[in-house]
């Protein structure tokens, strides 16, 4: 009985880590993006940025420090941060930054740069 009551609590911490940031779809944040509602944050690094990158999106890696400035005045905007695909967690460290200036509607885009271009979206540079 002990087991399956730590394997059910590790479950539930397990699920709601997961939903700490909710995903935002590929059509979602486009939709955002073209609305001018959302503010998009790249955790890919400088060079990955300079490449290519969702239309939009801020460079953690070199204006991290000054996001407070970048991010809009509403904090119940939508902050949507990402990294390289599904496997990567780099975006935690942008999406906690933006939730600790008081954020409360910071999503991820799972499928990252690498699901941006499969879904055939184009990327600035």
């Amino acid at each position: 009985m002990k087991k399956l009551i730590a394997l059910a609590l590790s479950l539930f911490a397990a699920s709601a880590m997961a939903a700490e940031f909710p995903d935002i779809s590929v059509a979602d944040l486009k939709v955002a993006i073209a609305e001018k509602k959302v503010t998009v944050i790249d955790v890919n690094g400088s060079d990955s940025f300079a490449a290519g990158r969702v239309p939009s999106a801020i460079d953690f890696e070199s204006k991290g420090a000054e996001l407070e400035k970048l991010l809009p005045a509403d904090k119940g905007a939508l902050v949507v941060a990402y990294c390289g695909g599904p496997g990567c967690n780099a975006y935690k460290a942008a999406a906690k930054k933006a939730a600790a200036l008081g954020y409360t509607n910071v999503k991820h885009l799972a499928a990252g740069i690498s699901g941006w271009k499969k879904a055939g979206e184009s990327v600035e540079k």
